[in-house]
């Protein structure tokens, strides 16, 4: 059997534009995918903690460590730049393997800058140099 479970998630992030003209997509920054395990093109469920809004969508890499979360074409109706949302991503797996996975989260503070990544292999403080 085949079990649907959260592969990994962004938590909290600050949407920084809505771009209603867009096709389609969320822009996120690359330096967050890769550290969230999420590839371009992958589906993700966007959640908005400002009005409850839920929404699918596929992913764009943004411009490395630049913070971008960008909600684009009929997503930009129910998220807005200021916004706090988590993006998660899921992933199908076999019951075995389900039952011993950990899902990673990436942490983020209000510039989107990772400040901390919890997974089960590792569980480890982004330095905080400067804040």
């Amino acid at each position: 059997m085949l079990l649907n479970l959260l592969k990994s998630k962004i938590h909290c992030a600050t949407v920084t534009e809505a771009n209603l003209k867009y096709m389609g997509s969320i822009t996120i920054d690359e330096t967050l995918m890769k550290a969230a395990n999420i590839l371009p093109n992958e589906r993700v469920q966007v959640v908005n903690n400002n009005n409850g809004a839920r929404l699918e969508t596929y992913v764009i890499p943004g411009k490395a460590d630049s913070g971008v979360i960008c909600l684009n074409g009929s997503a930009a109706r129910l998220v807005q730049p200021e916004d706090v949302v988590i993006i998660m991503a899921y992933a199908w797996m076999e019951e075995r393997e389900a039952q011993e996975y950990q899902p990673i989260v990436v942490m983020v503070d209000e510039k989107n800058k990772m400040r901390e990544i919890r997974s089960k292999e590792t569980e480890r403080q982004i330095d905080k140099q400067s804040s």
